[in-house]
């Protein structure tokens, strides 16, 4: 099968020599993809390609051509890994019976589902595919979830809340309401089995996909930050879908589930005294969780903490709490349980740094920084963590090359992937397991976080950079599709890097819809067909 003989049909995706859209004007592209494609060569040439997926290495760069939004920054670093992500993310398209999946380990593991699908990290592969051009991967991903046969449930996902950010992106409806009655019917189930008499959710750590924190409560039921921030999540999707449905009451009813989960994730999961939330485990007269875990910033993940809760924050770049060379830690590091054990499992969240959660962090930190007004943290600790978060996808090879490389957990302290290191060591693993793993994000991070695009449901552009004032001259994200149109996102320093002119621009199509002289927060409207 030509798994590019739709995408290459469809004139929004035909964009790098100048775009026929559908106000039928054509627009000349502000980067040039071919000034990137030494990226995907290099990264082809020190791949060994184990595990095939429908797009091939040898296909990489037509798909990327014609799918992926271009970046550009004076951090080369940051620009290597925004197209090293999507190089990975495309292993992990599989052609299915069921229609394409998008799979979390490139070989099969025996607790996969369904086509090897996990639905752990599937909320990411959402948010992280959603700003790919053709629309065909994860229309079939979706229906894959919730209609073919995928075990939804397997482990916490809030599959509401992915499928309503990517209608943001796209601005097509027509997927969240046909899946609508499904989606419903999977946040009853949810209800029916893991609402506790407290009316928060718990979750077992394994099926959170967080095996073995610290504390007693490693495969016992807990009230986690976790799955009552995605359920919160989830109900306030579901309520938003309605409201585009017309269906007032149901739309009423889960704004006030999702109100509840919020109260209550505020009342009994806030240690008042660690200003921070935590985990409180499910028996009787039992206490919050003692140290801090990285768990605990993902209530913002959701946007759900009212004011009043940013002192958590204070955590984040502390030596003593989460910040490390290759981090953040998963577990706070003064804790006398934080751990970094190559004995034993393999995947434990003790200690060690998971882009999993990094990815949900990091996400959570954009949210603070766009919608509360704090001076706990600033857009310099969002750079300054999404840095160590691109400096630790790399791995030094027997023969001393370093390649980037993104795979299970990390030592926080050395760089070095945990997994990786315990399985080989072991010798029974199977071969590169954890090779390009698919279980985080890092493409949204640039988009939505840094560059601040931050799509909305109406025909509102805004974007908020995440970029200090003073800290880059240039920086541009180009080829973005949004709402059927094209936006090219530039701000140039002195106007002479682009030619588009000086400061922050934002143009729809090609032409300038937004501008500033600095890099804040700008909004702009979308032309009309």
């Amino acid at each position: 099968m030509n798994v590019f003989s739709k995408t290459a049909a469809t004139a929004a995706a035909c964009c790098f020599c100048g775009l026929l859209l559908n106000t039928g004007a054509v627009a000349e592209p502000v980067l040039r993809a071919e000034n990137f494609k030494h990226y995907t060569d290099a990264f082809n040439a020190g791949d060994e390609e184990l595990y095939a997926g429908a797009i091939r290495n040898a296909d990489v760069w037509p798909f990327l051509h014609e799918n992926i939004p271009l970046f550009e920054c004076p951090d080369k670093t940051l620009e290597e890994i925004y197209y090293f992500r999507w190089w990975t993310y495309r292993k992990h398209i599989k052609k299915s019976p069921d229609g394409f999946v998008v799979t979390e380990f490139l070989p099969d593991v025996p607790w996969a589902g369904k086509d090897n699908s996990i639905n752990c990290a599937a909320a990411f592969h959402f948010y992280e595919g959603r700003w790919l051009h053709d629309p065909e991967y994860l229309d079939d991903y979706a229906t894959f979830w919730l209609r073919k046969g995928g075990d939804v449930r397997s482990y916490s996902f809030w599959i509401a809340d992915s499928l309503w950010n990517r209608f943001l992106v796209t601005g097509d409806p027509r997927e969240v309401k046909e899946l609508f009655p499904d989606l419903i019917a999977n946040y009853h189930e949810w209800e029916r089995t893991h609402l506790g008499t407290n009316g928060l959710f718990w979750q077992i750590d394994d099926r959170d996909g967080m095996e073995m924190p610290i504390g007693d409560n490693s495969g016992k039921r807990g009230y986690r930050p976790t799955i009552n921030s995605y359920m919160f999540a989830d109900a306030r999707a579901i309520a938003n879908i309605a409201k585009l449905l017309g269906r007032n009451d149901t739309a009423a009813e889960f704004r006030a589930k999702a109100a509840k989960i919020g109260q209550l994730v505020q009342e009994l999961l806030w240690d008042k005294d660690a200003q921070f939330f935590k985990l409180l485990p499910d028996r009787p007269n039992a206490r919050l969780s003692v140290g801090r875990e990285l768990i605990g910033y993902t209530p913002w993940y959701a946007d759900m903490p009212d004011p009043g809760f940013e002192a958590a924050w204070k955590q984040l770049m502390d030596t003593n709490g989460f910040l490390a060379l290759y981090g953040p830690t998963t577990a706070e590091r003064r804790s006398p349980e934080f751990k970094l054990d190559y004995q034993g499992h393999e995947c434990q969240w003790n200690g060690p740094s998971w882009p999993y959660s990094t990815s949900i962090t990091l996400t959570a930190l954009a949210n603070l920084l766009d919608n509360y007004q704090q001076n706990v943290t600033t857009k310099r600790e969002y750079v300054a963590l999404l840095e160590i978060y691109a400096k630790s996808q790399r791995l030094k090879r027997d023969d001393g090359t370093v390649v980037p490389w993104i795979d299970e957990n990390l030592n926080p302290l050395t760089g070095d992937w945990m997994a990786r290191t315990i399985l080989k060591s072991q010798g029974n693993g199977i071969r590169e397991r954890g090779k390009d793993y698919n279980h985080s994000t890092y493409c949204d991070l640039i988009i939505s976080g840094l560059v601040g695009l931050r799509p909305r449901v109406d025909d509102t552009v805004e974007v908020n950079p995440l970029v200090p004032e003073g800290t880059w001259d240039h920086l541009c994200l180009d080829n973005v599709l949004y709402h059927g149109h094209i936006l090219s996102i530039i701000y140039d320093k002195t106007g002479g890097h682009y030619g588009r002119g000086k400061g922050l621009r934002v143009l729809a199509d090609g032409k300038e819809i937004a501008a500033s002289a600095t890099l804040a927060r700008l909004t702009g409207t979308l032309p009309k067909p």
